[in-house]
């Protein structure tokens, strides 16, 4: 079984006094057994990398360039972020998808920088509320996961994170069947396309995840973690989360 992971995405918030969450988060969870990262704005990620030196938290960014350099004035590349200290980017999240109209294709290509840079990629896939209710979700879903990964994915590399865009931010929740649906249906397709790498890629589920509703998420089949937004914001939330996916 994949080892837990709890992703942080702290989106556009946080000044540097946010960091006292950080060190808060720390000292609730000193020795996490599943694995952590938190992914700060831009503005924070070389600070952030200091603060976590001696923590078991690791730190991510929250996009990146397909290119490693050029003119592409207020983008940040792969190797900018890897040079910051980062370890992970989140790469097509449902907000770039929508508000930056981002590809699959475009997607991949980041996905690529970003192994290229050494970096852990979390690519993000899911469902609108349209999608979902006209019975497309795995139709949606498969098709952003084969065209957003490319190939040569390994369990190193590759982290997926599964987000009902209509669940985010929202307080809403797809039932523990559907989570386990999507899921399993991402098992499956990951192992089919990269065998035994497949069943070892960890799967987190990215939909309002909080401290109330993480056990029971978090016990289902496949769900190998959580990619949380609002709730990783303050350390008495977020530790709870690391809690659960640690026992």
């Amino acid at each position: 079984m994949p080892k837990k992971l709890a992703a942080g995405n702290w989106k556009m918030n946080g000044l540097r006094q946010a960091l006292a969450e950080v060190q808060a988060l720390h000292a609730a969870c000193p020795e996490p057994t599943c694995d952590v990262v938190i992914c700060p704005p831009a503005t924070l990620m070389r600070s952030m990398v200091k603060t976590c030196a001696d923590m078991k938290i690791e730190v991510g960014g929250q996009d990146c360039h397909e290119n490693t350099s050029g003119a592409h004035t207020g983008d940040i590349s792969a190797p900018m972020l890897a040079d910051t200290g980062a370890s992970y980017v989140i790469l097509g999240h449902s907000e770039r998808r929508a508000s930056y109209s981002e590809t699959d294709d475009q997607i991949n290509a980041k996905t690529r920088a970003a192994w290229d840079a050494g970096l852990t990629a979390i690519v993000c896939i899911g469902e609108t509320l349209d999608e979902r209710e006209s019975g497309k979700t795995l139709h949606i879903v498969g098709d952003q996961l084969a065209g957003s990964v490319p190939d040569g994915a390994t369990p190193a590399s590759l982290v997926i994170a599964y987000e009902p865009v209509w669940a985010i931010g929202t307080g809403k929740t797809p039932t523990l069947d559907e989570i386990a649906q999507v899921h399993g249906f991402i098992r499956e397709s990951l192992q089919t396309r990269f065998g035994a790498d497949g069943l070892e890629m960890r799967i987190l589920y990215g939909g309002s995840m909080n401290p109330i509703n993480a056990n029971e998420i978090a016990a289902i089949a496949n769900v190998d973690g959580g990619l949380v937004g609002g709730a990783s914001l303050k350390a008495s939330d977020f530790s709870t989360i690391v809690q659960v996916l640690s026992t």
